[in-house]
Protein backbone atom coordinates (compact mmCIF):
# COMPACT_ATOMS: atom_id res chain seq x y z
CA UNK A 1 0.00 0.00 0.00
CA UNK A 2 1.39 2.91 -0.96
CA UNK A 3 1.66 6.57 1.22
CA UNK A 4 0.81 4.41 4.75
CA UNK A 5 1.85 2.87 7.79
CA UNK A 6 0.57 -1.11 7.77
CA UNK A 7 -2.03 -1.14 10.74
CA UNK A 8 -0.70 -1.97 13.83
CA UNK A 9 2.93 -1.35 12.95
CA UNK A 10 4.93 1.34 14.23
CA UNK A 11 7.73 3.22 14.08
CA UNK A 12 10.91 1.53 15.80
CA UNK A 13 11.59 5.45 16.61
CA UNK A 14 8.83 5.86 18.26
CA UNK A 15 9.25 6.49 22.28
CA UNK A 16 7.62 3.87 24.25
CA UNK A 17 5.42 5.05 27.67
CA UNK A 18 6.79 2.61 30.32
CA UNK A 19 3.78 1.70 32.65
CA UNK A 20 3.09 -1.12 35.11
CA UNK A 21 4.13 -1.93 38.75
CA UNK A 22 7.55 -0.44 38.78
CA UNK A 23 6.89 2.88 38.58
CA UNK A 24 4.05 2.83 41.41
CA UNK A 25 5.67 0.92 43.63
CA UNK A 26 9.03 3.85 43.59
CA UNK A 27 6.16 6.42 43.86
CA UNK A 28 4.46 4.58 46.51
CA UNK A 29 7.60 3.99 48.23
CA UNK A 30 9.15 7.79 47.84
CA UNK A 31 5.28 8.93 49.38
CA UNK A 32 6.04 6.48 52.33
CA UNK A 33 9.57 7.70 53.09
CA UNK A 34 8.25 11.11 53.56
CA UNK A 35 5.27 10.15 55.63
CA UNK A 36 7.84 7.83 57.75
CA UNK A 37 9.65 10.52 58.28
CA UNK A 38 6.90 13.32 59.23
CA UNK A 39 6.42 10.29 61.43
CA UNK A 40 9.17 10.04 63.07
CA UNK A 41 9.82 13.60 63.25
CA UNK A 42 6.38 14.18 64.81
CA UNK A 43 6.95 11.51 67.52
CA UNK A 44 10.62 13.01 68.17
CA UNK A 45 9.37 16.44 68.35
CA UNK A 46 5.83 14.90 70.84
CA UNK A 47 8.97 12.89 72.72
CA UNK A 48 10.63 16.03 73.39
CA UNK A 49 7.67 18.23 74.53
CA UNK A 50 6.49 15.10 76.74
CA UNK A 51 9.31 16.01 78.72
CA UNK A 52 7.54 19.15 79.59
CA UNK A 53 4.85 16.80 81.72
CA UNK A 54 7.60 15.55 83.85
CA UNK A 55 9.35 16.76 86.94
CA UNK A 56 11.97 19.95 86.65
CA UNK A 57 13.54 18.68 89.79
CA UNK A 58 15.15 15.23 90.60
CA UNK A 59 15.50 16.24 94.68
CA UNK A 60 12.41 16.24 96.35
CA UNK A 61 12.12 19.66 98.18
CA UNK A 62 9.41 21.88 99.79
CA UNK A 63 7.90 24.84 97.61
CA UNK A 64 5.17 27.39 98.83
CA UNK A 65 3.38 28.89 96.24
CA UNK A 66 0.81 31.18 96.67
CA UNK A 67 -2.30 30.75 94.36
CA UNK A 68 -4.37 33.97 94.52
CA UNK A 69 -8.15 33.32 95.19
CA UNK A 70 -10.01 33.61 91.25
CA UNK A 71 -6.79 33.06 89.35
CA UNK A 72 -7.10 31.32 86.04
CA UNK A 73 -5.38 27.93 85.38
CA UNK A 74 -3.16 30.17 83.17
CA UNK A 75 -2.41 32.48 85.73
CA UNK A 76 -1.78 29.63 87.93
CA UNK A 77 0.70 27.93 85.13
CA UNK A 78 2.39 30.44 85.23
CA UNK A 79 2.65 31.54 88.85
CA UNK A 80 4.01 27.61 89.42
CA UNK A 81 6.48 28.34 86.36
CA UNK A 82 7.93 31.11 88.07
CA UNK A 83 8.38 29.49 90.94
CA UNK A 84 10.20 26.27 89.76
CA UNK A 85 7.47 23.67 89.92
CA UNK A 86 6.45 22.66 87.06
CA UNK A 87 8.44 22.85 82.91
CA UNK A 88 5.89 24.50 81.35
CA UNK A 89 3.00 26.51 81.41
CA UNK A 90 1.27 24.91 78.57
CA UNK A 91 1.83 21.67 79.45
CA UNK A 92 -0.14 22.30 82.49
CA UNK A 93 -3.13 23.17 80.67
CA UNK A 94 -2.91 19.93 78.66
CA UNK A 95 -2.50 18.21 81.25
CA UNK A 96 -5.38 19.96 83.04
CA UNK A 97 -7.79 19.54 79.72
CA UNK A 98 -6.89 15.96 79.13
CA UNK A 99 -8.40 15.31 82.67
CA UNK A 100 -10.97 17.07 81.72
CA UNK A 101 -11.33 14.98 78.53
CA UNK A 102 -11.51 11.77 80.15
CA UNK A 103 -14.21 12.54 82.79
CA UNK A 104 -11.69 13.67 85.67
CA UNK A 105 -11.48 17.80 85.84
CA UNK A 106 -10.44 19.30 88.75
CA UNK A 107 -10.80 22.65 90.96
CA UNK A 108 -7.13 24.02 92.03
CA UNK A 109 -7.44 25.70 95.53
CA UNK A 110 -6.12 29.09 96.35
CA UNK A 111 -3.87 29.56 98.79
CA UNK A 112 -0.23 28.73 100.13
CA UNK A 113 0.48 25.42 98.86
CA UNK A 114 3.40 23.09 99.85
CA UNK A 115 4.76 21.96 96.61
CA UNK A 116 7.45 19.15 95.76
CA UNK A 117 9.26 19.64 92.09
CA UNK A 118 10.53 16.45 92.00
CA UNK A 119 6.89 15.69 91.29
CA UNK A 120 5.50 15.62 87.96
CA UNK A 121 2.86 17.90 86.46
CA UNK A 122 0.20 15.67 87.21
CA UNK A 123 0.97 14.82 90.76
CA UNK A 124 1.39 18.91 91.48
CA UNK A 125 -1.90 19.27 89.92
CA UNK A 126 -3.63 16.56 92.29
CA UNK A 127 -1.87 18.51 95.18
CA UNK A 128 -3.38 21.70 93.85
CA UNK A 129 -6.75 20.07 94.22
CA UNK A 130 -6.55 18.51 97.28
CA UNK A 131 -4.85 21.53 98.99
CA UNK A 132 -0.99 20.93 100.97
CA UNK A 133 -1.62 24.06 102.65
CA UNK A 134 1.70 25.42 103.98
CA UNK A 135 0.78 25.49 107.73
CA UNK A 136 1.91 27.89 110.77
CA UNK A 137 1.88 27.12 113.77
CA UNK A 138 1.93 29.05 117.35
CA UNK A 139 2.06 27.83 120.72
CA UNK A 140 0.47 29.04 123.37
CA UNK A 141 1.91 27.79 127.00
CA UNK A 142 -0.16 27.49 130.04
CA UNK A 143 -0.97 30.63 131.79
CA UNK A 144 -0.60 32.93 128.71
CA UNK A 145 -2.94 35.68 128.63
CA UNK A 146 -5.15 36.68 125.70
CA UNK A 147 -2.43 39.54 125.11
CA UNK A 148 -0.01 37.09 124.69
CA UNK A 149 -1.93 34.56 122.73
CA UNK A 150 -3.09 37.41 120.59
CA UNK A 151 0.79 38.90 119.72
CA UNK A 152 1.61 34.97 119.38
CA UNK A 153 -1.13 34.40 116.53
CA UNK A 154 0.48 37.62 115.20
CA UNK A 155 4.33 36.34 115.19
CA UNK A 156 3.04 33.68 113.76
CA UNK A 157 1.68 36.05 110.41
CA UNK A 158 -1.64 34.71 111.12
CA UNK A 159 -3.36 38.27 111.67
CA UNK A 160 -3.54 41.43 113.52
CA UNK A 161 -3.16 40.79 117.78
CA UNK A 162 -5.56 43.60 117.74
CA UNK A 163 -8.19 42.27 115.74
CA UNK A 164 -7.46 38.92 117.38
CA UNK A 165 -8.43 40.96 120.81
CA UNK A 166 -11.41 42.36 119.37
CA UNK A 167 -12.80 39.14 118.52
CA UNK A 168 -12.00 37.85 122.01
CA UNK A 169 -14.14 40.78 123.52
CA UNK A 170 -16.89 40.06 121.19
CA UNK A 171 -20.05 39.64 123.19
CA UNK A 172 -21.95 38.24 119.93
CA UNK A 173 -19.20 36.28 118.77
CA UNK A 174 -18.36 34.87 122.44
CA UNK A 175 -21.78 33.71 122.95
CA UNK A 176 -21.76 32.10 119.34
CA UNK A 177 -18.89 30.03 120.78
CA UNK A 178 -21.34 28.77 123.89
CA UNK A 179 -19.03 30.62 126.52
CA UNK A 180 -20.72 32.54 128.98
CA UNK A 181 -18.51 35.37 129.64
CA UNK A 182 -17.46 38.74 128.93
CA UNK A 183 -14.45 38.10 127.43
CA UNK A 184 -12.45 34.58 126.50
CA UNK A 185 -9.37 35.14 128.66
CA UNK A 186 -8.83 31.52 130.14
CA UNK A 187 -11.03 29.40 127.29
CA UNK A 188 -8.59 29.86 124.64
CA UNK A 189 -6.74 26.31 125.70
CA UNK A 190 -3.15 26.26 125.95
CA UNK A 191 -1.79 23.91 122.93
CA UNK A 192 0.19 24.24 119.58
CA UNK A 193 -2.10 25.08 116.91
CA UNK A 194 -1.52 25.20 113.29
CA UNK A 195 -3.10 26.97 110.61
CA UNK A 196 -2.77 27.99 106.50
CA UNK A 197 -2.18 31.89 106.58
CA UNK A 198 -5.68 32.86 105.26
CA UNK A 199 -7.26 31.38 108.09
CA UNK A 200 -9.82 33.65 109.71
CA UNK A 201 -9.58 34.40 113.08
CA UNK A 202 -12.70 33.64 113.91
CA UNK A 203 -12.05 29.94 112.71
CA UNK A 204 -8.68 30.18 114.99
CA UNK A 205 -10.26 31.28 117.88
CA UNK A 206 -12.74 28.20 118.03
CA UNK A 207 -10.78 26.12 117.23
CA UNK A 208 -9.01 27.17 120.67
CA UNK A 209 -12.38 27.23 122.59
CA UNK A 210 -13.37 24.20 121.27
CA UNK A 211 -10.31 22.75 122.33
CA UNK A 212 -11.30 24.00 125.50
CA UNK A 213 -14.81 22.19 125.88
CA UNK A 214 -12.92 19.31 124.95
CA UNK A 215 -10.83 19.26 127.86
CA UNK A 216 -13.69 20.51 129.86
CA UNK A 217 -15.95 17.66 129.06
CA UNK A 218 -13.75 15.66 131.15
CA UNK A 219 -14.72 17.40 134.46
CA UNK A 220 -17.76 19.08 134.71
CA UNK A 221 -19.74 15.77 136.00
CA UNK A 222 -17.22 16.51 138.51
CA UNK A 223 -17.67 20.32 139.18
CA UNK A 224 -21.51 20.03 139.13
CA UNK A 225 -20.83 16.78 141.92
CA UNK A 226 -18.90 19.43 143.57
CA UNK A 227 -21.24 22.78 143.66
CA UNK A 228 -18.43 24.17 141.33
CA UNK A 229 -19.38 26.43 138.58
CA UNK A 230 -17.35 26.18 134.94
CA UNK A 231 -16.13 29.78 135.50
CA UNK A 232 -15.38 29.82 139.25
CA UNK A 233 -13.03 26.37 138.48
CA UNK A 234 -11.76 28.33 135.33
CA UNK A 235 -10.73 31.41 137.37
CA UNK A 236 -9.49 29.59 139.98
CA UNK A 237 -7.47 27.17 138.07
CA UNK A 238 -5.99 30.35 136.08
CA UNK A 239 -4.68 31.32 139.41
CA UNK A 240 -2.63 27.84 140.42
CA UNK A 241 -1.51 28.62 137.08
CA UNK A 242 0.28 31.81 137.12
CA UNK A 243 1.46 30.88 140.96
CA UNK A 244 3.68 28.36 139.88
CA UNK A 245 5.03 26.37 137.16
CA UNK A 246 5.87 23.15 139.03
CA UNK A 247 3.62 20.08 138.35
CA UNK A 248 3.41 18.59 141.78
CA UNK A 249 2.69 21.78 143.84
CA UNK A 250 -0.59 23.00 141.39
CA UNK A 251 -2.63 20.53 144.09
CA UNK A 252 -1.09 22.02 147.16
CA UNK A 253 -1.66 25.70 146.36
CA UNK A 254 -4.95 24.92 144.73
CA UNK A 255 -5.67 23.43 148.21
CA UNK A 256 -4.20 26.62 150.18
CA UNK A 257 -6.76 28.51 147.76
CA UNK A 258 -9.80 26.61 148.70
CA UNK A 259 -8.75 26.44 152.43
CA UNK A 260 -9.16 30.45 152.63
CA UNK A 261 -12.16 30.54 150.48
CA UNK A 262 -13.84 27.91 152.86
CA UNK A 263 -12.53 30.47 155.73
CA UNK A 264 -13.78 33.21 153.89
CA UNK A 265 -9.79 34.78 153.82
CA UNK A 266 -8.89 36.93 150.97
CA UNK A 267 -6.83 35.27 148.30
CA UNK A 268 -4.19 37.91 148.26
CA UNK A 269 -2.17 36.22 145.87
CA UNK A 270 0.15 38.90 143.61
CA UNK A 271 -0.76 37.37 139.99
CA UNK A 272 -4.54 38.81 140.54
CA UNK A 273 -3.25 42.44 141.23
CA UNK A 274 -0.93 42.57 138.54
CA UNK A 275 -4.06 41.15 136.18
CA UNK A 276 -5.76 43.56 137.21
CA UNK A 277 -2.56 46.74 136.75
CA UNK A 278 -2.96 48.33 132.43
CA UNK A 279 1.33 49.26 132.82
CA UNK A 280 2.43 46.90 135.21
CA UNK A 281 6.31 47.49 135.48
CA UNK A 282 7.68 44.33 137.02
CA UNK A 283 7.77 45.63 140.58
CA UNK A 284 4.74 45.24 142.74
CA UNK A 285 4.55 48.10 145.70
CA UNK A 286 2.41 48.82 148.55
CA UNK A 287 0.37 51.34 146.16
CA UNK A 288 -0.65 48.78 143.75
CA UNK A 289 -1.76 46.27 146.70
CA UNK A 290 -3.73 48.83 148.13
CA UNK A 291 -5.16 50.11 144.84
CA UNK A 292 -9.07 48.71 144.88
CA UNK A 293 -9.26 48.14 141.36
CA UNK A 294 -11.72 44.30 140.78
CA UNK A 295 -8.62 41.88 140.47
CA UNK A 296 -6.78 42.94 143.88
CA UNK A 297 -7.30 39.82 146.22
CA UNK A 298 -6.06 41.68 148.51
CA UNK A 299 -8.70 44.27 148.88
CA UNK A 300 -11.88 41.94 147.43
CA UNK A 301 -13.49 39.23 149.32
CA UNK A 302 -13.27 35.27 147.28
CA UNK A 303 -12.76 34.85 143.44
CA UNK A 304 -11.33 37.73 140.87
CA UNK A 305 -14.72 38.47 138.43
CA UNK A 306 -12.79 36.07 136.11
CA UNK A 307 -9.84 34.03 134.89
CA UNK A 308 -6.61 35.69 134.92
CA UNK A 309 -5.24 33.42 131.80
CA UNK A 310 -5.33 30.20 130.37
CA UNK A 311 -4.99 27.03 132.40
CA UNK A 312 -3.67 23.38 131.39
CA UNK A 313 -5.67 20.75 132.15
CA UNK A 314 -3.28 19.79 135.15
CA UNK A 315 -4.57 23.13 136.93
CA UNK A 316 -8.23 22.65 136.07
CA UNK A 317 -7.41 19.20 137.53
CA UNK A 318 -6.04 20.34 140.42
CA UNK A 319 -8.70 22.46 141.76
CA UNK A 320 -11.50 19.60 141.65
CA UNK A 321 -8.59 17.28 143.09
CA UNK A 322 -6.83 19.66 145.10
CA UNK A 323 -4.10 18.18 147.95
CA UNK A 324 -5.99 17.04 151.60
CA UNK A 325 -3.74 19.81 153.34
CA UNK A 326 -4.31 22.71 156.17
CA UNK A 327 -2.18 24.78 154.75
CA UNK A 328 -3.08 28.41 154.47
CA UNK A 329 -0.09 30.17 153.41
CA UNK A 330 2.67 29.88 151.28
CA UNK A 331 5.95 31.67 150.26
CA UNK A 332 8.52 31.17 147.43
CA UNK A 333 11.60 29.82 148.03
CA UNK A 334 12.93 31.54 145.11
CA UNK A 335 14.51 28.25 143.37
CA UNK A 336 10.79 27.57 141.76
CA UNK A 337 9.17 26.03 144.71
CA UNK A 338 7.17 27.40 147.84
CA UNK A 339 7.14 26.45 151.40
CA UNK A 340 3.56 25.90 152.25
CA UNK A 341 2.27 26.90 156.04
CA UNK A 342 -0.49 26.41 158.42
CA UNK A 343 -0.33 29.29 160.76
CA UNK A 344 0.64 33.00 159.85
CA UNK A 345 3.59 32.92 162.38
CA UNK A 346 5.61 29.86 160.67
CA UNK A 347 4.85 32.33 156.86
CA UNK A 348 5.76 35.18 158.45
CA UNK A 349 9.18 33.38 159.73
CA UNK A 350 9.41 32.33 155.86
CA UNK A 351 8.87 35.25 154.59
CA UNK A 352 11.63 36.66 156.03
CA UNK A 353 14.00 33.50 155.45
CA UNK A 354 13.56 33.44 151.61
CA UNK A 355 12.09 37.14 150.99
CA UNK A 356 13.39 39.38 153.52
CA UNK A 357 11.01 41.39 153.66
CA UNK A 358 7.46 42.30 155.17
CA UNK A 359 4.77 39.33 154.62
CA UNK A 360 1.87 40.27 152.10
CA UNK A 361 -0.21 37.21 153.89
CA UNK A 362 0.88 34.62 151.03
Amino acid sequence: MSGGQPPGVFRRNQPKIRTGPGIFSRTVGFVGVIILGALILGFLRLLDYSQNFLAPESVSREVVVSIPQGASSGQIGQILRQAGVIRSPEAFAWALKIRAWIGKPVSLKAGEQALDPAEDVWRIINTLHKGNFKLYPFTVPEGRTMVEIAQAVQAAGLGRASAFLALCKDKAFIASLGVQANTLEGYLFPETYSFPRGTPLKTIIAAMTEQFFKVWSKYSATAAMKGQSLKDVLTLASIVEKETGRAEERPLIAGVFLNRLEKRMRLQTDPTVIYGLPNFNGNITKADLENPHPYNTYVIEGLPPGPIASPGEEAIKAVLSPAPVQYLYFVSRNDGTHHFSETLAEHNRMVNRYQRRPTRGS
